[in-house]
């Protein structure tokens, strides 16, 4: 009864509930380290996750990086 519950919330409402448990974490880690060491940690997360995703789809971090400094260097 409880597996097919959970199943069916994450079939159905997959976002919300991933919302859900990040906000019950950083809820967590905010009162347990403090509010800016968790939003540290959140950004983190949030960068860790873009590069890992730039390196699944094959992105040419380079090219980014000559764009970047282009005018600097």
């Amino acid at each position: 009864m409880l597996y097919e519950f959970i199943k069916e919330i994450l079939e159905k409402h997959r976002g919300k509930a991933l919302g859900v448990a990040l906000g019950l974490f950083f809820g967590w880690f905010a009162i347990s380290y403090g509010f800016f060491k968790a939003v540290f940690v959140a950004l983190c997360v949030v960068g860790g996750y873009i590069i890992g995703k730039g390196v699944d789809e094959h992105y040419d971090f380079r090219e980014t990086l000559s764009r970047l400094f282009r005018d600097r260097w």
